[in-house]
């Protein structure tokens, strides 16, 4: 039986601050600056309510808490939903793609 298709990549727009952290800087040494910083994440739920867990405190990356400052959909509604398979490997190729373009990325 195939899986359900209901996993989620989402993206979400960090402060630029966020390069003040020495852990998210040694992370992304091909930054260019004027470029968006996010985090790339996957998630069985909708992800507005992961967003809003994540501001809340609620199994939260540290970033995306402190410094998310909204959803990016433009980036990632457009393959949405799919299998956790499928959602695994598309999270690492969205970071990819993103930090190659010169964004700041954190990935889960």
């Amino acid at each position: 039986m195939a899986r359900r298709k209901q996993h989620h990549v989402y993206v979400i727009e960090l402060h630029k601050d966020v390069m003040l952290e020495p852990r998210f800087r040694k992370n992304n040494p091909g930054y260019v600056d004027g470029k968006p910083c996010v985090y790339v994440g996957m998630t069985g739920l909708d992800p507005d309510v992961r967003f809003d867990k994540h501001k809340a405190g609620i199994q939260a990356n540290r970033f995306a808490q402190q410094y998310g400052l909204r959803l990016l959909p433009d980036l990632f509604e457009g393959f949405n939903p799919m299998s956790y398979d499928d959602a695994v490997d598309k999270e690492i190729e969205v970071a990819i793609d993103l930090q190659s373009a010169g964004f700041g990325v954190w990935q889960a």
